[in-house]
């Protein structure tokens, strides 16, 4: 293992030991003297700018470690450095996490966890935004939704650049609870402030979720993208056409995003040959994610809400651009930008970091924007449910199966 304090320290010195090269190799000569080192003025005033440059770090823990009234831990004030260099980006998507967060941020992609089910990001006024509880979860049970905001947790006040501490605090030991302060957006625009009471269970989720309709019209549900979301959503494809799928609604509603190559894969079974999505980096380089030229022939109804966000907005802008799908629903959350993850050092830590933005088909970034529906259709607030389930009351999909009906 490698310590943080060590691992800056090999970085500073492997910068010295490159510039010591860099001007050696360039024929300007190092000459020994005893124990003593003659170098040019330049190559001295480079070396001892790139010294003050990071000597600044170890002045400030060290005036911290003499001066200050309780026990200053240099390991944690090594990882808030660490820490703070990328929250002094601006950005909510971007952090550096510790071994915990980042292991428990590679055990959500994989579909697992403990804690109470519910997505959130940053809300523009730096509070900790809900973008939607996971279906048949605690967080739905407990009737959190779409836009609600979480204030405090068990009485403590967190914001969006606590997020991570906040999450980890909502995870936890099945059977045990939290206290959520919740504010919520009215109607009339005031603001309700209450507590709900979440239990902590372990939360298996189910990504696909699929049923046969009225007219054989298939019903796919998509709760978010991980690792296993495109396997099962092809399987639930093959099962709905063998019994006797004659055309299929995609429901994305309230699914905030996830893993890009689901989303892609997903969107390939449809599209036909050519681009579901490109994304771009500050210098200008362009990845293309393509789809091939083969494709399932099937009218497409495209639900999607304002809780439908990221790879979520991927799907939806590459069916509307291609006018493969026709799409229902609410304008989608807006975020289209794409973010890293990356182990870093030896120690199981990790960076998570905003890396590129990405582009629909026809080369429009969504991002702060959202994407309009074709046809749309606001579901009643005081709707009990929405999906297959709660059919008699979803006045979206009711709307997607009279569109597909006219389609044959």
């Amino acid at each position: 293992m490698v310590s943080k304090k060590k691992y800056i320290l090999t970085i500073v010195a492997v910068v010295l030991v490159t510039a010591f090269l860099t001007l050696t190799l360039g024929n300007v000569f190092l000459v020994g003297i005893g124990q003593k080192v003659v170098l040019s003025k330049e190559a001295y005033t480079e070396m001892k700018n790139m010294h003050d440059k990071y000597a600044k770090q170890e002045s400030v823990m060290e005036i911290a470690k003499q001066d200050f009234l309780y026990d200053a831990d240099e390991s944690k004030m090594l990882e808030g450095a660490l820490e703070g260099t990328l929250k002094a980006l601006g950005d909510p998507y971007t952090q550096f996490m510790s071994k915990e967060e980042f292991s428990a941020l590679m055990q959500d992609t994989e579909g697992t966890y403990e804690g109470i089910g519910v997505y959130v990001t940053a809300s523009d006024d730096n509070k900790i935004l809900i973008v939607s509880p996971i279906e048949d979860t605690p967080a739905e049970k407990a009737g959190l939704k779409t836009g609600d905001k979480i204030v405090r947790i068990n009485g403590t006040e967190y914001t969006a650049d606590k997020m991570d501490q906040a999450v980890n605090i909502m995870k936890g030991e099945p059977g045990t609870s939290i206290t959520l302060t919740i504010q919520r957006e009215n109607a009339d625009g005031n603001h309700d402030v209450s507590d709900v009471i979440v239990n902590r269970e372990k939360i298996k989720i189910k990504t696909v979720k699929p049923s046969m309709l009225e007219d054989e019209i298939g019903y796919i549900r998509i709760t978010t993208f991980d690792m296993q979301t495109a396997e099962d959503f092809k399987a639930a494809y093959k099962d709905l056409k063998d019994q006797g799928m004659k055309s299929l609604v995609i429901d994305l509603r309230y699914n905030p995003g996830g893993i890009i190559d689901a989303t892609v894969d997903i969107s390939d079974m449809f599209l036909g040959e050519g681009t579901v999505t490109y994304t771009k980096t500050k210098s200008g380089e362009v990845e293309y994610f393509k789809s091939d030229a083969n494709a399932e022939d099937i009218p497409i109804a495209l639900l999607i809400n304002e809780g439908s966000a990221s790879a979520s907005e991927i799907m939806a802008g590459a069916m509307k651009d291609t006018g493969r799908a026709t799409l229902i629903g609410t304008k989608t959350f807006g975020k289209g930008i794409v973010q890293r993850v990356q182990r870093f050092g030896n120690d199981g830590e990790g960076i998570k970091m905003t890396v590129s933005e990405y582009f629909t088909p026809n080369g429009i970034n969504i991002h702060g924007i959202g994407i309009e529906p074709d046809i749309e259709i606001v579901l009643p607030e005081d709707a009990p449910g929405y999906g297959y389930e709660f059919y008699d009351t979803d006045s979206q999909l009711q709307k997607a199966v009279e569109v597909l009906k006219d389609k044959d």
